[in-house]
């Protein structure tokens, strides 16, 4: 099941706003180069190893470009693929194919870098009951598809944005008095505005787990910039009451020490933007 964020709707606006962005009033390189009436075919080729992401986005973009365009998936995302792989066959008018080039490139080739890096650490804490998630550092405009290739590379998303989940991070309880006072607020805002909102709650040292243990009224609690021996301390103290997040500069060789701290998810920013794209290509033939 897809999440509720990604709408065709949702997809339709991004692939409309990026060809406006990339083609504007028309791709004068293919316009003036190219026969009009002229057909041929691409295939698309891989050329890292890595988990593929973005194929079904692929065939959106070129079928919203040109409905005419014949595209033939030869994988499906989230395979494993190598050099030399070749993940899709499109045909029909030229101009049209190249003109939706780049943006099925640059879509595939940052996805399937997501869900390949994404992968690629899940797999390194399979044997804990932590779960790889995503935050919000995301690239503009590019958030849904970045959170899709976490999704295909084996990982979970976070809140979206700011609208569908509360955080109080740090800042939020020193604003608000401290953390009885954040969390008070926070659920009075809901009840009054009939707001039906999961709430997470920053914490940076094990006085702080206990105040909100204390208090209540949140569903996951963030335990951030925790060495090693406090974080196993507060996932203890814990229990069961509450999902635990470890967050805060864990990186792929400190990822399977936080897992065997015991918490249910690690967060990372850097599935989304610190990743090498996959090189991939489009070639006629």
């Amino acid at each position: 099941m897809k999440p509720t964020y990604l709408t065709e709707e949702a997809i339709s606006t991004f692939i409309a706003a990026a060809f406006a962005e990339d083609i504007g009033p028309g791709d004068y390189s293919s316009l003036s180069s190219i026969p009009e009436g002229k057909t041929g075919q691409a295939k698309l080729l891989i050329k890292d190893d890595g988990i593929i992401a973005g194929i079904e986005l692929a065939e959106k973009i070129f079928k919203t470009f040109d409905p005419t365009l014949e595209v033939e998936l030869l994988i499906k995302d989230g395979d494993e693929v190598n050099y030399g792989d070749i993940g899709l066959i499109v045909k029909g008018a030229s101009a049209s194919i190249l003109s939706s080039e780049r943006l099925v490139l640059n879509c595939m080739q940052r996805m399937s870098g997501i869900a390949t890096l994404t992968h690629r650490l899940t797999k390194k804490i399979l044997h804990t009951k932590a779960r790889l998630m995503d935050t919000r550092k995301t690239t503009p405009n590019f958030r849904l598809m970045e959170k899709w290739a976490v999704l295909i590379g084996g990982g979970v998303n976070h809140r979206f944005a700011l609208y569908d989940m509360v955080m109080l991070k740090d800042n939020h309880v020193d604003f608000a008095g401290g953390i009885p006072q954040a969390i008070e607020r926070c659920n009075a805002y809901l009840k009054t505005n009939n707001l039906d909102l999961r709430i997470e709650i920053e914490t940076r040292n094990l006085d702080e787990v206990k105040q909100v243990l204390a208090v209540g009224g949140v569903d996951q609690i963030m335990l951030d910039n925790m060495d090693y021996a406090t974080m196993r301390e507060a996932v203890g103290l814990i229990g069961n009451q509450y999902k635990t997040e470890a967050s805060g500069g864990i990186t792929e060789e400190t990822l399977v020490d936080v897992a065997e701290c015991g918490v249910d998810y690690i967060s990372m920013g850097a599935l989304t933007h610190s990743v090498n794209s996959l090189d991939i290509s489009l070639k006629a033939f």
